[in-house]
């Protein structure tokens, strides 16, 4: 009778004991559920966290890195005299195969001006090139096969050691229509004068001033 009653109790705690544990994996596996499907985790899909996966950008390479574009102020102030800056402008034009036009250009006033510098050719991409100096929507022509530009230069003086530098660009596209080629003035964007201030002043300087950090 004892041996009966024994084994009665023990086969009670054994299947309470079975039961718990079977009541507790079913808990858990439900909560891991819940949690998967609340924070949404798939193949490529992070849930919450936006920082990588197919809901943000991935990998982040130099975040913060990249140098934005300044606009330099036209006209800009160097520090040098003016016979130097004056030199410099003529070296700088020769290194980007611009030509000084001596009959236009006043030295004695501080202004020299480039012989018209074809800088794209072509009917394919006369076009893009042509709207990257110049705003050639509003106007009238089509077909472009060429593109060039005129700089012209002034260094007015503000005192013995700095100047004002002021850089003006005349940018033309040829038309060629059915009366025969055309150079038509076009508005600048204002890129040619960007890029040879730039220059220039990297030339005097020694350091580019378009690009911050």
């Amino acid at each position: 009778m004892k041996y009966r009653t024994l084994l009665f109790a023990l086969g009670l705690a054994l299947l309470a004991t079975t039961a718990a544990v079977a009541q507790e994996k079913g808990v858990d596996s439900q909560s891991q559920r819940i949690r998967d499907t609340g924070s949404n985790r798939g193949a490529a899909n992070n849930g919450a966290k936006t920082d990588v996966g197919t809901n943000g950008s991935g990998i982040n390479f130099g975040k913060d890195k990249t140098k934005a574009v300044v606009m330099l102020p036209n006209p800009y102030r160097l520090t040098a005299r003016r016979d130097v800056i004056m030199r410099t402008v003529a070296d700088v034009m020769r290194d980007r195969k611009l030509v000084v036009d001596d009959a236009a250009s006043k030295p004695n006033e501080g202004i020299i001006v480039s012989q018209p510098y074809t800088f794209i050719k072509g009917t394919v991409v006369a076009q893009s090139e042509l709207n990257r100096f110049a705003d050639i929507e509003n106007s009238p022509a089509r077909g472009w096969t060429r593109g060039r530009y005129t700089i012209t230069v002034e260094v007015q003086p503000i005192d013995g050691t700095s100047s004002n530098v002021s850089v003006t660009a005349k940018i033309e596209g040829r038309s060629d229509g059915g009366s025969g080629a055309e150079w038509i003035t076009l508005q600048s964007k204002g890129t040619a004068e960007q890029d040879f201030l730039n220059a220039l002043i990297e030339a005097i300087g020694g350091g580019s001033p378009s690009s911050s950090p």
